[in-house]
């Protein structure tokens, strides 16, 4: 009778795949048990404790901008850090204010975000893997991080008897990464149903890119094996008041390649406060309906004179932006399109609050 070895390796893949299964079938059951998903969903929106969330990285620009806009509308909310240091940088701003609370948790650690997540009905994930001193940049090893950070946030939500709704702060540039199309005359729409290619991501070296698409794709497959609900936000550059000297580092990740995304009629940004809005709005929709993909911009860098702007904005030169001996009249091969979420906005009341502020989308 002959004896079969399996490599370390081999063994530790079994295993991991036996761990997904267990948490899937964990998390399924939790919700399939009687009612009490159902009846929670429908009859405690109002209540107390329907309107505690977790936001992931409060410190961060747009993780701030979110924390003010839930607290707008009545959420209590429980701001994620992982370095003690950050509590009291939150403290000063936070003073006075009985519905926030902050934890220091690690992203690296399941267990720690599932007892950090213990009592909150939605997570919002926010949180990039960005060099703090920005000396290196967005590098191939931060992809990898980042992904098994978001990794780790879906299990604990999966994981966390009271969490039913997450939303996760991706990127546009998840979407618009593809093969040029063939010249036809008109533009090929990208909308929130288009996915960037994970080789010409690695081929151009576009490791932000890499790093959102990666997240994105492990955020799905967890979320549809263990029934938690997901929504996905693909932003393109974030903007606002100030943003460049607390956003430097995302910003300069963000625009390798701007020069091709200009040219591909891709460039896009979004003001930090109205993304805010329309996360709370997309959370919102989240726990009456079903989940899904959204790409929520509010500009479109389309002319030289607007990419100089932008430049100056973000204080970076504007070659970084643009070429500027491009021809006036090249074509455009690709149009972006928001409209599912434009859409919900102008149906939604934290929507129309928007849109009668300035033009959204």
């Amino acid at each position: 009778m002959g004896v079969l070895f399996r490599s370390e390796e081999t063994l530790v893949s079994e295993l991991e795949q036996l761990r997904r299964k267990l948490v899937a079938c964990g998390g399924i059951q939790r919700r399939k048990d009687g009612e009490e998903f159902k009846s929670l969903k429908s009859k405690l929106i109002d209540d107390a404790e329907e309107k505690v969330v977790c936001v992931t990285s409060g410190v961060s620009f747009l993780g701030s901008a979110i924390v003010n806009e839930l607290l707008v509308h009545g959420y209590s909310v429980r701001v994620i850090v992982d370095n003690p240091e950050d509590v009291n940088k939150l403290d000063e701003t936070t003073s006075g204010r009985p519905n926030v609370t902050v934890v220091v948790a690690k992203l690296t650690d399941v267990n720690s975000l599932v007892e950090a997540f213990n009592g909150c009905r939605g997570v919002f994930h926010t949180s990039s893997s960005i060099d703090p001193a920005g000396l290196s940049g967005y590098t191939k090893v931060m992809s990898e991080v980042e992904m098994r950070s978001t990794e780790n946030v879906m299990e604990a939500c999966a994981r966390t008897e009271t969490v039913r709704n997450c939303v996760l702060t991706s990127s546009l540039l998840a979407c618009i990464w593809r093969d040029q199309p063939e010249s036809t005359g008109t533009s090929r729409v990208v909308d929130h149903g288009c996915w960037s290619s994970f080789q010409l991501c690695q081929d151009k070296k576009l490791w932000f890119a890499l790093g959102k698409l990666k997240s994105e794709k492990v955020a799905w497959k967890i979320a549809q094996e263990s029934g938690l609900k997901l929504a996905t936000i693909c932003s393109p550059l974030i903007t606002g008041s100030n943003f460049h000297s607390r956003n430097s580092t995302p910003t300069m990740a963000y625009l390798k390649g701007a020069r091709e995304m200009y040219k591909n009629g891709l460039l896009a940004t979004v003001d930090v406060t109205k993304l805010a809005k329309a996360h709370v709005c997309i959370y919102e929709e989240l726990k009456e309906n079903g989940s899904g993909r959204y790409i929520c911009f509010d500009r479109v860098i389309s002319t030289v004179d607007e990419a100089t702007k932008l430049a100056a904005e973000i204080r970076v030169p504007v070659g970084t932006i643009v070429e500027t001996t491009l021809p006036i009249d090249s074509p455009i091969p690709f149009q972006l399109s928001n409209k599912k979420v434009s859409d919900l906005m102008s149906r939604s009341n934290v929507g129309r609050s928007c849109l009668n502020e300035n033009r959204f989308y």
